[in-house]
């Protein structure tokens, strides 16, 4: 940290956003005021899977309604993968001849209210012909199953299957324990929902798209393969996002609609989602169903694990990370932060008549955390040890870093004995015990549970490009630019949706630079400014983008350097930066001075010094590029009813390594957030469908968000183990609070309820989940 002014790295900076945000001044796509918008809805399909025969359009209102017909030239999305047997889809923007889920675009309707939009769309008659509908994996994979895609040959988009190590250790196991676990599909949620806005600028002879998103320069890419027109033609801007979670990762069929519009029209056109919209057609995840076998000798030492694991990614595979970014990560990182002797696992994605499955804060990880954590505890009860024992004796140590598990996953650094250790001290886990011995006078059971997991972040080129999708990360850009009057400007093609990035990145170019933080200005968002990047994804920003920065921060101080010493009369070995100065440790000159200079006083300045200039653009790309790995151990006491089944949580502790925090502050907030969604996966959210894929939770009476009577004071400890890699030694953390909370939940409800022989194996752990396993329980009691 910069110790002078305590705002560089490692500082608890306020955020600079949150001025402006939190006085409501803010500007979110819903907000901009547009002359003569033109307002869109979409008619969408009630059904979930039929022939598209027809929509009976009302001729007075047939200039206001634009169908799949209307729109020829316009290219399907088709996520493809290079994975051996990928299978793609292609989802047209608006239903042609078919629709495979409830909630897919029909057609557009337009007004100049949203109001009379609705009004439009609701006097249309799509004439459906039925199909046999799959409303979920088992019916998907069933013999003679009708296909969501009818030149398939199965419902499969990939199936994947791994085996590493020597199974013969299995034999002499000591216990075997199997298990079948499920996470329930929900929906993300944030603040703002999607939203864009489009109009066509004619001195430009550019389409201008404003869009709610977490990757603007992607989106511009799938734009311009959608629609026929040059990337160079389409400007995409991010204005203020609220919230993403991966779901405004992805091109939506929306924007390339409200694009059209305006490129077909010459006018602005404008759609935002509302709330319904979101619950029943746009952000499903989290669906897993596993089934597991885990083994171990008398002593803990896991011998291996076998799982067949199926995730439910819906009717289309999404662009660009495709359907087959969730179940193949399955079968690389279930072994989470352990060292196992044989693994094996098969993955399958599975087409149904459900909305295109979208990555969800943590992705893949807490999916398989759930898994993986239950089934050591599993393996802890069999044995009669304690959980966090188990988990001790087979955490890789820190001796063994960087580490090459038995997936391949490169583990650069860390002590995740030491994350398990301090947890168990923090949630007091001796005192834990002694509260169940005595019990409690209200009849409640308690129950204390734990959860370890590593989070690959920020994976590079050589990831990536071994998948195939549209999207491969190279080396991330940054610009970093002196103005005339000596203040600082950043542009990241990376863009914030919640991350604080104007803030952590000034933190950065303040560390490197030492120019004023509260000069330092972000620019991002915004294609026209701001060099190309893949976005905010996998908590990347602060390693790559942050990465960036630092490294065009110091190409431009070496050039700021030159010109002071110049100024100086003295030459470039003898001054240093210090404190918005070049100094030679007698005199000093200012960078206001040194812009001042090259701007304005050219004259002052030899020609042959620093000729390139006060602007830098500078690419970034960590020596290892296979991802960062943070960590962390979640630890949870829970009081669980056993006469209605409802869990309150007592106490939450997280200990987590990151690496070199930027603003601890920032990454509290970060994982805050984060432990707030994963509790909600783990008790309250669920988007479940009928036998004919009917979405059963389609406004905010059906779907339980938690609120602050449901999240606990959690209690955050860090850790600070440097990456060997990257610039500064920083990890990515921004999804790492959700991955935990299921698993740690979990496993303390089941300890709660392990004399009783009662064990809940799926999420939401809703109080009729936990009364059907309590009965269950007592009734192989009274069978025995």
């Amino acid at each position: 940290m910069n110790a002078t002014t305590g705002t560089g790295i490692g500082a608890r900076v306020p955020r600079k956003e949150d001025d402006r945000l939190m006085r409501g001044r803010g500007c979110y796509v819903g907000d901009m005021a547009i002359t003569g918008v033109t307002e869109v809805a979409f008619l969408r399909s009630p059904v979930a899977h039929a022939t598209l025969n027809d929509i009976l359009i009302p001729p007075k209102i047939a200039a206001h309604v634009v169908t799949a017909a209307d729109m020829p030239d316009v290219r399907p999305i088709r996520a493809v993968s290079g994975l051996p047997g990928f299978k793609p889809s292609e989802q047209p923007v608006l239903a042609r001849g078919k629709v495979r889920f409830v909630g897919e675009p029909l057609a557009m309707c337009l007004a100049k209210t949203r109001a009379e939009a609705e009004d439009i769309a609701a006097m249309l008659e799509p004439d459906f012909d039925f199909l046999p509908i799959l409303a979920n994996t088992d019916s998907a994979e069933a013999d003679g199953a009708v296909r969501v895609h009818e030149d398939w040959n199965d419902n499969i988009y990939l199936e994947t299957n791994v085996e590493k190590g020597d199974a013969a250790g299995i034999k002499g196991a000591a216990v075997m324990v199997e298990r079948e676990i499920r996470l329930g599909r929900h929906c993300m949620c944030p603040l703002e929902g999607k939203g864009a806005v489009a109009w066509w600028d004619e001195r430009l002879d550019q389409l201008i798209l404003y869009t709610s998103t977490q990757l603007p320069h992607l989106i511009r890419t799938g734009l311009s393969e959608a629609l026929g027109i040059p990337e160079g033609q389409i400007q995409v801007v991010a204005p203020d996002v609220g919230g993403g979670f991966g779901f405004k990762s992805l091109l939506q069929p929306e924007e390339i609609c409200v694009a059209w519009l305006a490129m077909t029209h010459r006018r602005a056109f404008r759609w935002t989602e509302d709330r319904r919209e979101h619950l029943v057609a746009a952000a499903n995840t989290r669906e897993h169903h596993y089934q597991i076998t885990a083994w171990a000798d008398a002593e803990g030492k896991l011998l291996g694990i076998k799982a067949d694991a199926r995730v439910d990614v819906g009717a289309y595979s999404v662009w660009p990370f495709s359907a087959c970014l969730e179940s193949a990560q399955i079968a690389s990182i279930l072994p989470g932060p352990y060292i196992l002797p044989y693994y094996s696992c098969r993955t399958r994605s599975v087409a149904t008549n459900k909305p295109p499955f979208m990555p969800y804060r943590g992705v893949a990880r807490t999916g398989v955390c759930f898994a993986m954590e239950l089934m050591i505890d599993a393996l802890a009860r069999e044995l009669k040890m304690e959980p966090a024992e188990l988990r001790r004796r087979n955490l890789v140590t820190p001796d063994l870093m960087p580490y090459d598990n038995i997936t391949g996953k490169h583990f650069d650094s860390g002590d995740y004995p030491e994350s398990l250790r301090r947890a168990e001290v923090e949630i007091d886990l001796a005192a834990v015990r002694a509260r169940q011995a005595k019990g409690e006078d209200d009849g409640r059971l308690i129950g204390v549970g734990f959860a370890t997991y590593c989070e690959q972040a920020a994976h590079g080129t050589s990831v990536y490009a071994a998948w195939g999708i549209p999207m491969v990360p190279g080396f991330e850009q940054a610009g970093a630019r002196m103005t005339p009057d000596g203040g600082l400007e950043l542009r990241i093609g990376v863009h914030s949706h919640g991350q604080g990035m104007e803030t952590s990145m000034a933190q950065v170019a303040h560390e490197v630079l030492g120019v004023d933080f509260d000069r330092i200005k972000l620019v991002h968002g915004d294609t026209a400014l701001t060099p190309y990047s893949t976005g905010t994804w996998g908590s990347r920003s602060m390693v790559m983008a942050g990465g960036a920065v630092s490294r065009a921060c110091e190409i431009l101080g070496e050039r700021v350097m030159a010109i002071g010493a110049h100024l100086l009369q003295t030459g470039t070995q003898n001054v240093r930066l210090k404190g918005g100065t070049v100094t030679d440790g007698k005199e000093s000159v200012s960078f206001s001075d040194i812009a001042r200079a090259w701007y304005k006083r050219p004259q002052s300045i030899s020609a042959d010094v620093a000729h390139e200039g006060l602007e830098v653009m500078a690419g970034y790309k960590p020596q290892v590029d296979s991802g960062t790995f943070s960590y962390a151990t979640h630890a949870v006491t829970v009081a669980v009813d056993p006469d209605f089944g409802s869990v309150e949580l007592l106490d939450y502790v997280v200990v987590e390594d990151g690496g070199k925090l930027v603003n601890p502050m920032i990454v509290d907030g970060q994982i805050l957030g984060g432990v707030a969604q994963g509790i909600g996966t783990a008790l309250y959210e669920e988007s479940p469908y009928s036998k004919d894929a009917q979405p059963l939770a389609s406004t905010m009476l059906d779907y339980v968000l938690p609120g602050p009577c449901e999240v606990p004071d959690v209690r955050i400890f860090h850790m600070e183990t440097l990456s060997p890699y990257t610039a500064h030694g920083v990890k990515g953390i921004g999804e790492g609070g959700a991955i935990a909370p299921p698993a740690a939940i979990a496993n303390a409800v089941n300890d709660a309820l392990k004399h009783l022989g009662a064990e809940v194996t799926q999420t939401p752990m809703t109080p009729e989940r936990v009364m059907t396993a309590l009965v269950g329980a007592r009734t192989a009691r009274i069978v025995q």
